[in-house]
């Protein structure tokens, strides 16, 4: 059985990464990896599905324990990745993404590096904006903590393998559907070719 294949997911907040992502999961393409956080759940959350709602206090014990792939604190929370998921999942041939920000997809990628990073971009911060607003969630000033904070993940962008504007959501999920088989197909390709130049020796 051959290993899975890691997929890291990123965006801004409010950029509609859930929406784009949820075709795939519910067609068992893709198996999500549910971040720990420290952040307080919003109404409709439940632990174990969206987080995995932790302390402060418990997830520094996980740090400590060397049980986080990747960690990153934003926006004055804790965020992360546990580790034990990813790799059973990944030795039973699943492909797993990680919904992370930009600075643990770095983290990740010093340990993975041969990982898929996807980026979902929104069309402008005016359209986040009206989104993050619409959504009804977070005060004014939260709102614009965000959007800063946006504006300079869509700035590293470009150091993602594949870039997605959330513009129109059905052709941004097939975009991204894409994204998937393209990867696992040049997977494919370079195992077939190394098998071949193998056989040559």
């Amino acid at each position: 059985m051959s290993r899975g294949r890691l997929y890291i997911y990123s965006g801004p907040s409010g950029v509609g990464k859930g929406t784009l992502l949820k075709p795939l999961l519910e067609a068992g393409v893709l198996r999500l990896s549910v971040s720990a956080t420290t952040r307080a759940p919003r109404a409709g959350e439940t632990d174990g599905v969206e987080y995995r709602f932790v302390t402060r206090g418990r997830f520094e014990e996980l740090i400590a324990s060397g049980e986080m792939l990747e960690y990153t604190e934003y926006n004055g929370n804790y965020y992360g990745t546990p580790r034990r998921f990813v790799e059973e999942t990944l030795r039973r041939g699943e492909n797993v993404v990680l919904e992370i920000e930009i600075e643990g997809a770095r983290n990740v990628l010093r340990e993975c590096p041969d990982a898929v990073t996807i980026f979902v971009a929104p069309p402008s911060l005016r359209a986040l904006r009206e989104r993050l607003v619409g959504r009804g969630t977070e005060s004014a000033e939260t709102i614009e903590q965000r959007l800063a904070i946006a504006a300079q993940e869509i700035a590293a962008a470009t150091e993602y393998d594949f870039i997605i504007v959330n513009d129109d959501v059905s052709l941004a999920q097939e975009e991204l559907a894409a994204a998937v088989r393209a990867a696992g197909a040049l997977r494919r390709f370079h195992q077939t070719t190394i098998k071949e130049v193998l056989k040559t020796c």
